[in-house]
């Protein structure tokens, strides 16, 4: 599936949304991104998932962590990095079957859960969070590329929260056209649906053959994955040098929802509202790369 029909007529055109100053369609230019997939206990995801959100399942109840880093070198407002930790998921009245939901995506509603999403920029915050509902936060990131490695750090409040990184592949480059990606987030009380089309060159690597280290540090919002039980041999990596990412305008929404009345009131547009269109960069982070660690790089 390429980008929607709907998305190429409108090209050139000019929206203004929150205060921020759109040129349709929204996309970066080419950028690099890493990714890393890690197998977990499916019974332990579904525990942070809301309610018609089920973890993707694979054979043996494992599940799927997925962690992608973007760095953005050209977007509609300015550059940004983007540290993206979700769980692969489907969506519905009932869990999917296992594996068929990779098949069957647009049946299955299958995407991925945001867990964790900062970002480099409080203008970035402001989009994707107010108008997309991305669980979107400022925080200290980088992204480091060598000939052997791919890394990106993330710390928040002087601490680390995760690190990734993985063996950058050498070869097994394959084309990627127009891949749609789903993404489910929630936001003011509702769980929120966007989809992006990614274009590029991939590196990938699988099984076995695919060579990662993550990190969870000490700061309280690497918790929930520690509940996860994540295995140490990642499912996939991947390395894509020059991604082209279209983000769909088109969003759908649905009230979350519980058995008992909710205690608290979520979180909502106080959170973006009065935040400005700035494209500033925190310091880049410095925490000590030191905690739970999955994977290995030197095997």
């Amino acid at each position: 599936m390429g980008i929607p029909k709907r998305i190429k007529a409108i090209s050139g055109q000019h929206s203004l949304v929150d205060g921020i100053p759109f040129q349709l369609p929204v996309q970066c230019a080419p950028s690099p991104v890493l990714m890393a997939v890690f197998p977990i206990n499916a019974d332990k995801a579904k525990a942070v998932l809301p309610a018609e959100v089920y973890p993707l399942r694979l054979r043996n109840n494992k599940g799927l962590l997925v962690i992608t880093v973007i760095n953005y070198l050209g977007t509609n407002i300015g550059k940004y990095i983007e540290y993206s930790i979700g769980i692969a998921c489907t969506h519905g009245l009932k869990p999917a079957p296992p594996l068929l939901p990779l098949l069957l995506m647009n049946t299955f509603g299958t995407g991925q859960y945001v867990l964790e999403l900062p970002v480099s920029t409080k203008i970035s915050v402001k989009g994707g969070k107010g108008i997309w509902g991305m669980p979107k936060h400022q925080g200290n990131l980088n992204f480091n590329i060598s000939d052997k490695t791919v890394s990106s750090q993330y710390d928040l409040d002087g601490k680390l929260v995760t690190y990734i990184e993985i063996a950058r592949p050498s070869f097994s480059f394959l084309p990627l056209l127009n891949i749609p990606a789903v993404n489910y987030c929630a936001f003011r009380g509702m769980l929120l649906k966007s989809s992006i089309y990614i274009k590029g060159t991939a590196g990938m690597k699988l099984f076995k053959f695919a060579n990662a280290k993550l990190v969870l540090g000490d700061h309280p919002r690497a918790d929930a994955l520690k509940t996860l039980e994540i295995e140490n041999q990642p499912l996939m990596t991947a390395f894509i040098p020059d991604v082209i990412g279209t983000l769909d305008d088109h969003i759908e929404s649905w009230f979350l929802h519980q058995a008992t009345p909710p205690s608290t009131s979520p979180e909502g547009f106080e959170s973006v509202i009065d935040l400005p269109l700035d494209e500033t960069w925190p310091s880049p982070p410095s925490a000590p790369i030191i905690g739970e660690t999955f994977g290995n790089l030197n095997r």
